[in-house]
C-alpha cells in the first residue's frame, strides 16, 4: 500500500495551487463581502480543465480519477472555499449529464459543460423533502416527445446564474423508484427563480429556489431510464460527498497555515505565542486531525474509483468525519488569533462561516450516520474496515 503521490499527481497539485494563489486567494474576501459570483474566474478554471475533471476525454473532460480530482479540489479550496465548492457541484452535475445522458445529450451539452462555457446546478432538494429526498414532489409528465415538469426546488447553488439544471422529478409512483433525472436549459420558458438567499457563508455563489411551471423538456434529455433518477442522484452524491469533504479539508488547511504564521509573529508576555504549550498542543491536534481526515477522504476516493461495493459507505464516513473536523480546525485556528480572528480584516471568520455549510449539504452529517449505521447493521453484522 503506497500513500506517496506520483509525478502526475504532484503536477496536478502544482497547477491547482498556482491558480488558487493567482486567481482565487487575492479575490476571495471581496467576492464574499460583495456577494460576487465570479463567472469569469470559473470560466478560466474551465480553460484549465477544472470543469470536467472526471469526465470522458471524448467530450472534453480530463478523465481523472476521483482521487486525483480530490487533490486538485483541495488546493483550489485553499484559495477560495465558495468558488471551489461551486466547481465541485458543477463537476458532479456535468459527470451525471455526460455519463448517463444519451448520445444527443452528450453532443449538445458535453463540451460546453466540461469547458466551463456552460455552468450547471444540481436540483434535488425541495422545501418539503430535504433529508428525505425520495419524497420529492416535482413531477414530469410525458406529453408526446416532451416531458412537462412542474414543481419547486429549494436551496439550489448557482441558481439564476448557471446555464444548465440537472433536475430530479417524479415520473412514476411514490418512493425512490418513481424518480427520474433530466437535463434542463436554465432559461426554458416556465422557469422562474426566487430571491437570492442571504446566507451565513458561501456568499460568492447565489442560492435560490427554482419554480418549474409546465416546463417542456425533450424526451432525449432524460438521463438514464425512467425510474433511475434517484439512483443516479445518489451515485452522483457519492462523488459529491468526497468533493465537499475535500473542500472542507482544504479550507481547514489554509486556516491552520494562517494560524501557524500568526502565532509565530504575535507576541504576548515578551515572546511569541507559539512558544506557549497551550498553542503548541492546539496546533498538534489540528495537524493530526487534518492528516487523519485527508487520508479518510483519499481512501473513500480510492474505493469509489475501484467500484468497491461499500464505496457509498466510505464516502459517507469520509464526508461526516472530514467536514466535522474541517469546521473544528477552522474554529481552533480562529481561536489562535484571539479577537483578531473575529473581525473581517482577517480571513478566519470567513473560513469558519464557509466551512459550516459543509456539514449540511450533499446530505447532512446526520444522514451520513444513517447510511453508515445501516451498512454496519446488515444481516452479516460486519464492521467496515
Amino acid at each position: 500500500m503506497n500513500f506517496d503521490l506520483n509525478e502526475d499527481q504532484r503536477a496536478y497539485i502544482d497547477l491547482a495551487q498556482q491558480f488558487a494563489t493567482n486567481e482565487l486567494a487575492p479575490n476571495a474576501a471581496r467576492w464574499d463581502a460583495e456577494a460576487i459570483f465570479p463567472l469569469k474566474t470559473l470560466r478560466q478554471a474551465g480553460e484549465l480543465g477544472f470543469c470536467g475533471l472526471y469526465c470522458d476525454p471524448e467530450i472534453g473532460g480530463l478523465g481523472l480519477s476521483r482521487l486525483d480530482s480530490s487533490l486538485i479540489f483541495e488546493q483550489l479550496s485553499m484559495g477560495c472555499t465558495t468558488t471551489t465548492a461551486m466547481l465541485t457541484i458543477h463537476n458532479m452535475a456535468t459527470w451525471m449529464v455526460t455519463y448517463f445522458g444519451s448520445t444527443a445529450t452528450r453532443q449538445t451539452y458535453g463540451k460546453k459543460l466540461t469547458s466551463g462555457e456552460f455552468l450547471a446546478s444540481y436540483c434535488l432538494t425541495e422545501s418539503g423533502s430535504g433529508s428525505d429526498a425520495a419524497a420529492l414532489t416535482t413531477k414530469a409528465v410525458l406529453d408526446g416527445d416532451h416531458y412537462v415538469i412542474t414543481g419547486n426546488k429549494a436551496f439550489i447553488s448557482g441558481a439564476g446564474e448557471t446555464d444548465v439544471l440537472v433536475v430530479m422529478a417524479r415520473t412514476g409512483g411514490s418512493g425512490p423508484k418513481g424518480v427520474s433525472a433530466f437535463v434542463v436549459n436554465a432559461d426554458c420558458d416556465g422557469i422562474s427563480y426566487g430571491r437570492k438567499e442571504s446566507k451565513m457563508g458561501w456568499n460568492a455563489q447565489p442560492t435560490r429556489a427554482i419554480n418549474f411551471e409546465r416546463v417542456r423538456v425533450p424526451t432525449e434529455n432524460l438521463l438514464g431510464q425512467e425510474g433511475e433518477g434517484f439512483a443516479i442522484a445518489m451515485e452522483g452524491l457519492d462523488g459529491g460527498r468526497i468533493n465537499i469533504a475535500t473542500v472542507g479539508i482544504g479550507t481547514a488547511q489554509q486556516a491552520m497555515e494562517d494560524a501557524l504564521t500568526y502565532v509565530n509573529e504575535r507576541k504576548q508576555f515578551g515572546k511569541t505565542i507559539a512558544t506557549f504549550q497551550g498553542i503548541q498542543f492546539k496546533l498538534a491536534d489540528m495537524n493530526t486531525e487534518l492528516v487523519a481526515a485527508r487520508q479518510m477522504v483519499r481512501l473513500a476516493a480510492f474505493k469509489l474509483d475501484s467500484k468497491d461495493p461499500d464505496a457509498s459507505t466510505y464516502c459517507a464516513m469520509a464526508k461526516r468525519f472530514a467536514t466535522d473536523i474541517g469546521y473544528q480546525v477552522c474554529d481552533e485556528a480562529l481561536q489562535c488569533f484571539g479577537g483578531n480572528g473575529y473581525i473581517k480584516e482577517f480571513p478566519m471568520e470567513r473560513y469558519l462561516r464557509d466551512s459550516r455549510a459543509h456539514r449540511i449539504l450533499e446530505g447532512t452529517n446526520e444522514i451520513m450516520r444513517v447510511i453508515i449505521a445501516r451498512r454496519i447493521l446488515l444481516a452479516d453484522h460486519q464492521v467496515i474496515l
